[in-house]
């Protein structure tokens, strides 16, 4: 047996020892977990997540620690079992060190995450969104889906996370998957419409399949953007998955029309009410030919975001992330493979979700041979594409990045009814980039000075 082998041989005997304390009340489970991961993290790839976990369990009348006790209250034993061994374990530990070996070996970003379309199809048509202008009849095979999540396990990748179109068009195959790959943690990004009694059943069968349910606010703000009646069903599902102790989320994209109700107290409280254990905020990108530019949101409303975001983070027992305005926890843009990448219905490889400019394809590639790609490669040199970390977007706060990496790399745009050059979109985000910059600059300077200071401490 080669060392690497052994190795993970270990690794897994190491997750059958922690998971009795998963298994344990938290009080007394969670400190022994935490002691296990500090001694099975001998390249300390985690050790920062390690020291905020205990700084969490130091404080147990604390909001995170509230948050993390209700996994015990409120989520089905087998479920949380699973998602302790696949995220935590597979993603997050064996996963990271798999991915830095493969880094230094082949020179490339290699992505925590993988997020895939498994189709383009929709039932709603939702302003703003450019998913319908795909095309209704794009799917990718289940042998296709299947080949890219063994390729992402061979180099560390243990997430997989669908969007679309509406990927729960495809539930019997996502269901198929998460059996067929039970090692990996599945994640949807999902309407939450299709969510029924059947599926819910299907999930608690699988235990490792989680929703991040799209909702807008409160009932006039997400109708207006998605339909009538699709606020109600949105709370039908999360009642039914709360019922079922089946862990959920919901994806939240503020826009100039949204931004008070999404970032009220009342629509956060509401979520938790509701059992939603994370929230993903998503700031609306103005994507496509006719993208509705003035669903921008202004400086002043992005930064009521920042700061709110902030504030429930440190109050509220929900896991919050605001993924335009956390850049300064993640190093910048995530996109190019960094921390993630895209491939949507057509089987294109895309940096991103939002940027729909291609030089490979999941039929003409390897993953691996993608990563290695000079659109891939652009990113990975061009990382952080600002040193403001509050301006993390080679599209939005940098077009000048964007712009120049498709050119060089000869990436074609993806966007299979209305191409549109690089040079369109970024030409879309140059006010946008110039009006966010001095507020950006304000609110580093305090983060940054802030962060400095903690950090002696």
């Amino acid at each position: 047996m080669n060392d690497l082998n052994f190795r993970e041989n270990m690794e897994h005997f190491a997750v059958a020892t922690a998971l009795k304390y998963f298994t344990e009340d938290p009080d007394k489970g969670l400190p022994k977990l935490l002691d296990w991961a500090d001694k099975f993290d001998r390249e300390n790839v985690a050790i920062g997540q390690r020291r905020a976990f205990r700084k969490v369990l130091d404080d147990p009348e604390g909001n995170w620690y509230r948050l993390i006790k209700s996994l015990w209250t409120d989520i089905d034993p087998e479920v949380r079992a699973t998602f302790f061994e696949n995220f935590i374990v597979n993603t997050a530990l064996i996963g990271l060190n798999r991915q830095n070996r493969a880094k230094e070996k082949y020179g490339c970003n290699i992505p925590w995450a993988i997020l895939m379309d498994p189709t383009s199809a929709c039932n709603l048509h939702c302003t703003g969104c450019w998913a319908a202008e795909y095309g209704n009849k794009l799917n990718m095979s289940y042998e296709t889906l299947d080949s890219i999540i063994r390729q992402g396990k061979e180099l560390g990748t243990y997430m997989f996370i669908y969007s679309g179109g509406e990927p729960l068009v495809r539930k019997a195959d996502i269901i198929r998957l998460c059996k067929a790959h039970p090692d990996c943690q599945f994640l949807a990004f999902t309407n939450g419409t299709l969510i029924d009694e059947k599926f819910a059943e299907e999930m608690l069968r699988v235990r490792n399949f989680i929703p991040a349910i799209s909702i807008e606010g409160d009932q006039q703000a997400t109708d207006a953007r998605r339909g009538d009646g699709t606020y109600q069903a949105v709370i039908r599902a999360m009642k039914l998955l709360q019922e079922k102790k089946l862990p959920f989320g919901a994806s939240c994209c503020y826009t100039s029309k949204n931004v008070e109700s999404i970032s009220s107290e009342e629509f956060i409280d509401s979520l938790i009410a509701h059992g939603a254990k994370f929230a993903w905020f998503f700031h609306y990108m103005p994507v496509g030919i006719d993208a509705p530019v003035e669903l921008l949101p202004s400086p002043e409303q992005r930064e009521t975001m920042y700061h709110k975001i902030r504030q429930y983070r440190a109050t509220k027992p929900i896991f919050t992330i605001d993924f335009q305005n956390d850049g300064e926890y993640v190093g910048g843009c995530i996109a190019g493979g960094h921390c993630y990448l895209h491939i949507n219905a057509n089987g294109d490889i895309e940096p991103c979700a939002f940027i729909h400019y291609s030089d490979s394809s999941i039929y003409e590639k390897t993953l691996l041979e993608a990563y290695q790609s000079p659109l891939f490669m652009a990113y990975k040199e061009g990382q952080p594409f600002h040193e403001n970390l509050l301006r993390p977007c080679p599209m939005l706060e940098n077009p000048e990045c964007l712009r120049a990496m498709a050119d060089h790399s000869g990436a074609h745009s993806t966007d299979l009814q209305s191409p549109e050059s690089a040079e369109h979109l970024c030409e879309k985000c140059i006010p946008y980039a110039e009006n966010w910059a001095p507020t950006a600059e304000k609110l580093w300077g305090c983060s940054h000075g802030c962060k400095g200071s903690s950090e002696a401490e």
